[in-house]
């Protein structure tokens, strides 16, 4: 109703300014005309004195008199030259002073008499009788002041009627406007939960509702600003964004790999990191959000360290958010992880030239186990609105699982190996089950656009949908999922970093532990045993290396650090077996004097442990056939303080978009990486420095923390979108 009232106060202000105004008209309109009748009267009694019946001052006297009866006439006087009162009628004021007045050069004055009235004299100079003197009209001013007031409480009151109309007009109208503008907010919301069919049936959203939704989307626009500062992205500022955007909300993050594993080892029990990309990005993350991780929990001891409800507390030395473990059977494990998951998502989505396997009971396990999360989701979630961030293709069905039994939950999945194009995603026999689930997200998020449009183009192919490219969205259903590029990140500062002795040192260490010569250049690489990491084909390129540049020979060594993993899988399995041959293949080739170029270490390193090598050497090769990202070439970046070092990164993993500065190289072509180790290890310092400093800029700013505040902030805007819509 502000705009009423405001309208009101404006309507009282024209009126009190216009009443004014009239009076002044009038005040002035009103002296004009008693001059003009003051004229009339001294022609009239100016003809009269002059003729010879009217000489006498006698008849003069009647004839004003008669004038005077007149009720706009207060009254006449004559005044003689030398200051008498010669004829006067009886309604002029006695206090009148002719010879003052005969002084006077003015034609007109106010006079006061004793009782307080105010009249106006007009003066004209007659000759009565041979008497030289002057004529004095008088009227009563009081007469003007009460017009006056007339015309102000008329106007007034005509004009208070005109402003209380129009202010009732523009209540009405606004009461009107708002409930149109209602009407259009809800069009917009529901057309923005309607498929595409009823869209098109309805005409389209009207003009005002694509405005509203447009203004709704401006939400989406904060991602490193809040408040119009440019945010540096902590795990403070990650908690301060938790606070604002989502207060009080539960988070909890499902994986299937947990953070931390407890193995009883020698008849004690150890704590182990995994080696994992997933692993690194998160566990700051959960730091950050306090919430709770649900987890296989498949350590040896890992039912010892937790408590009646399968949790416990991490990280060990600083407790900060909870881990549920749930235990999966072997049978399981070998149909969920190692069939369904391994042997049949991650080679179909790694276009790797593995042909995926895919068997029915395989994914009869996996629906099974994902239902099984989806239960202790809704469990721990103790809540009808949490934030679940589901992560990874072990969980493909999960979304959709919690989605009904939490229909108000807003669900960020995050897709984290490759999305393939559709041609190839058809030959999944879950296909249509794989993307209904997925779908049942309120954001879907892969590293890079390019998955994203994959995405795209395989749901637009394979089901039923919308596909809303300008908003970039997927319509299922009546339900709308957001689909993002959020490209993961690292922890910045490193925790890792904050622990590590100067570069000097590290390189000391590492020359020891390997036996390594001063003068020997260091590459070094740091995988997991998977046939996507391009392993065996950064050993091909350092053959050919030392075929073409035989100068580095007993000058350079390949420090390669793989953790087995996945070795029920025949194909993990054969490539340790081959790359553990084609390393001694290498090695028989050129080995002099006790000199290896590739050190091949088969076991898991913990992150301090890589970190130092990253450290010592003078490049990291990340040889990926096929990335989603591939965090181990940010860590290296993270790790070279000293702006030294050279990375050499494959351009299929999604690195390379946000790391162009590296070396960037094809892993099917070995000669051209043996190129560029060749000019890694000739590359003058000034350069690396160079290279080095954009590099650290775009992962210091675009850390793990950004890349969780991207996904919450998204979240956060549609829980605002859905209360608006509950309201409406």
């Amino acid at each position: 109703m502000f705009y009423p009232l405001l309208g009101l106060l404006a309507s009282v202000v024209l009126v009190v300014g216009l009443s004014s105004f009239s009076s002044q008209i009038v005040s002035a309109w009103m002296r004009r005309d008693m001059d003009l009748r003051a004229e009339l009267i001294f022609r009239s009694l100016h003809d009269q004195a002059s003729s010879s019946r009217a000489s006498e001052s006698g008849a003069l006297s009647r004839v004003m008199e008669q004038i005077a009866a007149d009720g706009r006439i207060l009254g006449l006087a004559f005044c003689a030259k030398d200051g008498r009162l010669a004829i006067t009628t009886s309604a002029m004021p006695a206090n009148l002073d002719c010879a003052e007045f005969m002084r006077q050069a003015v034609w007109n004055a106010t006079l006061v008499t004793p009782n307080g009235a105010r009249i106006r004299l007009n003066f004209f100079p007659l000759t009565v009788a041979s008497t030289t003197g002057k004529l004095l009209v008088a009227h009563d001013l009081g007469v003007i002041e009460q017009r006056e007031r007339d015309v102000r409480l008329y106007v007034t009151a005509a004009l208070t009627a005109v402003a209380v109309g129009f202010a009732f007009l523009a209540a009405v109208l606004t009461l009107a406007l708002r409930r149109s503008w209602m009407q259009s907010l809800r069009r917009a919301i529901d057309e923005s939960h309607k498929p595409a069919a009823d869209t098109e049936r309805a005409g389209g959203p009207a003009n005002v509702d694509r405005q509203i939704n447009a203004m709704l989307a401006d939400i989406r626009g904060r991602r490193k600003f809040i408040h119009g500062v440019s945010v540096k992205w902590s795990p403070d500022a990650l908690r301060q964004l938790l606070n604002d955007e989502l207060p009080e909300a539960r988070v909890l993050t499902v994986s299937n790999r947990e953070p931390y594993i407890h193995n009883r080892i020698d008849g004690a029990i150890r704590l182990q990191i995994p080696a994992s990309g997933l692993v690194s990005a998160l566990e700051p993350v959960m730091r950050a959000c306090r919430g709770v991780w649900i987890a296989h929990g498949g350590g040896s001891a890992d039912r010892d360290m937790v408590d009646a409800h399968d949790r416990l507390v991490v990280p060990p030395d600083d407790p900060a958010y909870s881990l549920r473990r749930v235990w999966l059977s072997e049978e399981e494990q070998d149909g969920y992880y190692y069939g369904a998951a391994n042997e049949g998502l991650w080679p179909l989505c790694h276009i790797a030239f593995i042909r995926p396997t895919f068997r029915e009971q395989d994914w009869a396990c996996y629906k099974a186990v994902n239902q099984r999360f989806a239960d202790i989701v809704v469990e721990e979630a103790n809540c009808d609105n949490p934030v679940i961030l589901v992560q990874d293709y072990h969980f493909a069905l999960l979304p959709r699982m919690i989605r009904k039994r939490l229909p108000k939950a807003t669900i960020v999945t995050f897709w984290h190996i490759p999305w393939p194009n559709a041609e190839t995603f058809s030959i999944c026999p879950w296909r249509e089950e794989i993307l209904d689930g997925l779908l049942g997200s309120s954001v879907l998020g892969f590293h890079t656009q390019f998955h994203c449009n994959n995405f795209f183009d395989s749901a637009d192919r394979l089901i039923e949908c919308r596909i809303d490219r300008e908003n970039s969205s997927v319509w299922l259903r009546g339900a709308e999922t957001l689909v993002r590029p959020y490209p993961i990140s690292i922890e910045w500062p490193s925790r890792v970093l904050a622990r590590q002795a100067p570069v000097a040192q590290c390189r000391a260490n590492v020359q020891a532990r390997f036996g390594l010569k001063d003068d020997e250049r260091i590459a070094v690489g740091v995988e997991r045993f998977d046939y996507t990491k391009g392993i065996l084909d950064r050993m091909r390129a350092v053959d050919d290396l030392l075929t073409m540049s035989p100068q580095w020979r007993e000058k350079f060594v390949l420090i390669q650090v793989a953790a087995p993993t996945r070795s029920k899988l025949e194909a993990y399995a054969a490539l340790q077996h081959e790359a553990e041959r084609l390393a001694t293949e290498i090695n028989g080739k050129y080995e002099r004097h006790g000199w290896k170029p590739i050190q091949l270490v088969v076991r898991h390193h913990e992150p301090d442990e890589v970190f130092e090598l990253f450290r010592a050497a003078d490049a990291c090769v990340v040889s990926s056939l096929h990335d989603g990202m591939n965090l181990v070439a940010k860590e290296f970046v993270a790790a070279r303080d000293d702006e030294r070092g050279v990375l050499i990164l494959s351009s299929f993993a999604g690195a390379a978009f946000e790391l162009p500065e590296a070396l960037i190289v094809n892993p099917y072509d070995a000669h051209g990486m043996a190129k560029a180790f060749d000019r890694a290890l000739r590359m003058s310092p000034e350069e690396q420095a160079e290279r080095m400093r954009v590099m650290v800029e775009q992962i210091s700013e675009r850390n793990v923390y950004r890349w969780a505040a991207q996904m919450l902030l998204d979240a956060a805007w549609l829980r605002k979108r859905q209360k608006i819509a509950e309201r409406a």
